[in-house]
């Protein structure tokens, strides 16, 4: 059985008391890998290699930094096929997935931010006859990096690179659900000539090394994505500490379809919107309001589409859907399809589990799962399910679809489909979301804002605004006389 192993200070390395978990893999249900279970001692030997190649790190040019950054997405490109493997097995998704999305934005992070660092620039305030004020901004130091299970890779870098590309040195947390490439990149990080101690990759649990990431008073910065209940945890400890915070949270994002839509691509690009990852995309469209006059259209369009889908393991080149992340995950969305039948939902089409022949006949299938006749503001239209589950409901007016798309705690992202610019423009501007795409959904530049408003997180992500998070910001006035 293969031991993943932590990397600090340049090497691999086994994790301080030797102890481990299973790491399962979502297509068979089996353990495939075990995982270090690190804690404070392995993250107190990650901390003291920081502390010395902070000052080797922050002091190297803007310009060496930029072409380490580079070889580290030359490296994942060069390693392509076995990225896409390993992430496919161990999240679950299909391969074509991992090949087409995930590993291929991670190799675009890196050089995205490799030579975004090469362009960022601070401001100057001139005052007249008096003198200059000018904005330098510097590495905040030690931060730590904490990513979630569903894009791990893909987030994994969407996290470090900006960090590293400013200058700080950083400790990085994989979820222990989806540990491998993260994992791998360590080898990346050797080849691409990475100063030892400027990454760190601690594996582990998010109750034990991940809550001592966060405790530790020297990680200056927390950059973490995942579930608002732990944002708000991570909250709570780390505010009191006046730690810097990028808290990107959960999502219950509506798509809304007006009857002036592009009727087709609208169709198709919904069914992505819902479903894809299994629907473990924080972005994804759980909720879908459609408007009367097309709604049993599209409706019944939809469910004919879905209710095709194929679910299958994930190396089966015609799989749509793969494996949901683990037993636990799978449980907690049945018992929202349960809860959803319980509302008063309408099943239109899905809702069983997959069972496979052998050696799938134990991994964690779902069927895309499409539920009518719930009230906007039930428990599943409120709550973040985030699986192959979501609910379909008409509407009348743009007041109406506005007060309903608006109504939960969560404010990430959105959908619009109409072909009236005007509403497109009005509409966009009265959702309370950080992020609306029209006609369109998960067409990302990497240059924009990313995050979410209310419980779906503090700050934003991506462009410039992740260099700025990652740096301190300091005024220098000098006087004309």
């Amino acid at each position: 059985m293969e031991k993943l192993q932590n990397f600090i200070n340049g090497n691999y390395c086994v994790p301080i008391d030797n102890r481990y978990f299973d790491n399962i893999d979502p297509s068979t249900g089996s353990v495939y890998s075990l995982i270090p279970d690190s804690d404070e001692k392995d993250l107190a030997v990650a901390v003291s290699a920081a502390e010395l190649a902070f000052p080797i790190w922050s002091a190297m040019p803007s310009e060496q930094r930029s072409k380490i950054l580079v070889k580290f997405s030359e490296g994942i490109e060069k390693r392509m096929e076995q990225f896409v493997a390993a992430e496919s097995r161990d999240n679950g998704k299909p391969i074509t997935l991992a090949r087409h999305v995930d590993i291929p934005r991670a190799v675009s992070n890196f050089h995205f931010f490799a030579t975004a660092i090469l362009h960022f620039s601070s401001e100057s305030h001139y005052m007249e006859g008096v003198g200059i004020n000018y904005t330098t901004r510097k590495p905040i130091g030690i931060v730590g990096c904490i990513s979630p299970w569903n894009l791990p890779l893909y987030l994994f870098s969407w996290k470090i690179a900006p960090a590293l590309a400013a200058g700080n040195c950083v400790i990085a947390k994989p979820s222990e659900v989806t540990p491998y490439t993260a994992t791998m990149l360590g080898e990346i990080a050797v080849e691409a000539g990475l100063p030892p101690g400027v990454l760190t990759i601690l594996n582990g649990t998010g109750a034990k090394i991940g809550d001592a990431i966060v405790k530790h008073p020297k990680i200056k910065a927390i950059s973490f994505t995942g579930g608002t209940a732990t944002g708000e945890h991570i909250a709570r400890t780390a505010a009191p500490m006046f730690k810097k915070l990028s808290l990107e949270l959960g999502g219950k994002n509506p798509t809304i379809v007006f009857d002036d839509c592009d009727f087709e691509a609208a169709l198709k690009t919904t069914i992505m919107s819902s479903f894809s990852n299994q629907g473990q995309i924080c972005l994804c469209g759980s909720r879908i309001f459609v408007q009367r006059g097309i709604y049993s259209k599209f409706r019944d369009a939809f469910v004919a589409k879905v209710s095709t889908s194929v679910v299958s393991f994930p190396e089966n080149p015609r799989a749509n859907l793969g494996a949901i992340v683990s037993e636990s995950h799978l449980k907690k969305v049945l018992g929202y399809i349960d809860l959803a039948k319980s509302e008063g939902g309408k099943l239109l089409t899905g809702g069983n589990r997959v069972f496979l022949p052998s050696p799938h006949d134990k991994g964690f299938y779902l069927e895309p799962t499409i539920f009518e006749s719930l009230p906007y503001d039930c428990k599943t239209n409120q709550e973040e399910i985030f699986g192959p589950v979501v609910t379909i409901m008409p509407f009348d007016t743009e007041e109406e679809v506005l007060m309903m798309a608006n109504d939960t705690k969560y404010g990430l992202a959105s959908s619009v489909w109409t072909m009236d610019v005007k509403k497109a423009h009005r509409v966009a501007d009265q959702l309370n979301m950080g992020i609306v795409w029209v006609n369109a959904w998960l067409v990302r530049d990497l240059r924009t804002p990313f995050g979410g408003m209310k419980a779906s997180g503090v700050g934003r992500e991506g462009g410039l605004e992740a260099l700025r998070f990652f740096t301190e910001p300091k005024n220098i006035f000098i006087k004309y006389e």
